[in-house]
């Protein structure tokens, strides 16, 4: 069970920010977010005309990000300037319109500039065009993506590390647990062959069965409480876990599965085992619950993998 370095193993849960300071018009911040879900889910909060943006940031999250509800967002800090600017598009709709309706009704009048200019969104303190800005931001954005989305991974893979960890403590207990049952296996199994023998003796008693089929029959009996198959399997669903988590990568749905097997054998060698009265027995018992406990500890913690 020795540990061997194989690709990154990411938690599901990180945050990472990046501020950029642009020399032209506006700098920004890019923050990134994620926690558990069953598969990728991206959130963008983009700044208005950011569509062309919004598909190449879509692009470049879902290549580097597998599973996790994932929130990125875009925030612009546009420089103020002094002074008063006029929507200059704005501005000629409106006279267009007012000197459409004159000709259209025979009428003799002009716009009057101080009425234009109360009308909201005519004037505005600060000069900026914010489709003009998302071009220009495009460049930089997706140059400074990358270095967000390696902080953001290095984040999880750090708690990824120490959630591996425990996984790799809970298996190596597991596997303890399964050693110990398989050394007590075969007294409980002999324990339950005599005691079968004796009790279909008892219920035979006069019947004139042979003594060869009640060996027979109680051997059948006792091959069918024996664990031998579940605790091979267990070890191996063990060895296969660690081996996943040796060679890295988005490895918690394949681990999640897993544990589901691992959970079914320790299932079937309980109620395998739950008659046993013997004192072999009882441990066997004890261990398999605690097996119970190691397989829902480790559940857990795969639930934060990505």
């Amino acid at each position: 069970m020795s540990e061997k370095k194989g690709l990154p193993i990411h938690s599901m849960t990180g945050y990472a920010s990046r501020r950029v300071d642009a020399e032209e018009r506006a700098s920004f911040t890019m923050s990134l977010k994620s926690v558990n879900h069953r598969f990728f889910d991206l959130q963008l909060r983009l700044p208005q005309g950011c569509d062309a943006l919004e598909g190449q940031l879509r692009r470049m999250l879902k290549e580097q990000i597998h599973r996790g509800h994932v929130e990125f967002s875009l925030t612009l800090e546009r420089q103020t300037r002094t002074g008063l600017y006029f929507n200059d598009e704005q501005i000629a709709a409106y006279v267009a319109a007012f000197r459409d309706c004159v000709a259209r009704h025979g009428l003799e009048s002009e716009p009057d500039l101080n009425e234009v200019l109360r009308v909201p969104g005519m004037m505005t303190s600060t000069q900026s065009n914010s489709r003009d800005e998302a071009v220009m931001l495009e460049a930089p954005v997706m140059a400074e993506l990358a270095y967000l989305i390696a902080s953001f991974n290095a984040v999880r893979a750090e708690e990824g590390s120490a959630l591996v960890a425990e996984l790799r403590a809970s298996m190596q207990r597991l596997d303890a647990a399964a050693v110990e049952v398989a050394e007590l296996r075969e007294s409980v199994r002999t324990a339950n062959y005599e005691r079968l023998r004796a009790r279909i003796a008892e219920l035979t008693d006069g019947l004139g069965v042979s003594e060869d089929r009640l060996l027979s029959e109680a051997a059948l009996m006792a091959d069918r409480s024996d664990v031998e198959e579940e605790l091979v399997r267990l070890r191996t669903h063990v060895a296969s876990l660690l081996t996943m988590l040796d060679e890295g990568g988005p490895v918690g749905k394949r681990l999640d599965f897993l544990l589901q097997e691992l959970n079914r054998e320790a299932n079937t060698l309980l109620s395998k085992t739950g008659g046993a009265t013997a004192q072999n027995g009882l441990r066997i018992t004890e261990l398999g619950l605690e097996m119970k406990v190691e397989i829902e500890r480790a559940r857990e913690q795969i639930q934060n993998l990505e």
